[in-house]
């Protein structure tokens, strides 16, 4: 009788938050075997307008000694004017005085590679097609 044949295999097509959270503690509990404990914290820079609404911001967690950035957004009436450049650079001296070495982030074709390029990210990797007209690149910064 093969291994395989004694577990159930079952699709879950709705979401399930629980099933998530013990999926990812199952990684966790494996990665700190290899790595230690990891120290997640997490990052966000924002900025509101004089009414208070929620305008631009960056979002992430550091861990392993780099900023992940999970979102970037800028409201599309005031984009082009520095306010995400400025918002990033001030979440990178957060990630840095937390003892980052480096950044990731990842972001498409039709997105913004060229505002990160800008920034000093350098693209480490790409999936062409996805979505389907577009590319997603993986992009990574290291703090000299």
């Amino acid at each position: 009788m093969s291994e395989l044949t004694k577990f159930f295999i079952e699709v879950i097509e709705d979401r399930d938050d629980n099933l998530t959270r013990a999926l990812i503690a199952g990684v966790r509990e494996f990665n700190a075997s290899v790595m230690g404990h990891a120290d997640s914290k997490p990052l966000s820079v924002i900025a509101r307008d004089p009414e208070g609404q929620l305008i631009a911001g960056v979002s992430g967690r550091t861990i392993y000694g780099h900023f992940l950035i999970e979102v970037v957004w800028v409201a599309e009436s005031i984009r082009g004017v520095g306010l995400g450049a400025r918002l990033m650079n001030e979440a990178e001296q957060q990630a840095r005085q937390r003892g980052c070495t480096g950044a990731q982030v990842d972001t498409t074709s039709f997105q913004a590679p060229d505002f990160y390029k800008k920034l000093g990210f350098r693209i480490i990797g790409t999936v062409e097609g996805f979505p389907a007209g577009h590319d997603r690149f993986f992009m990574r910064k290291d703090y000299a």
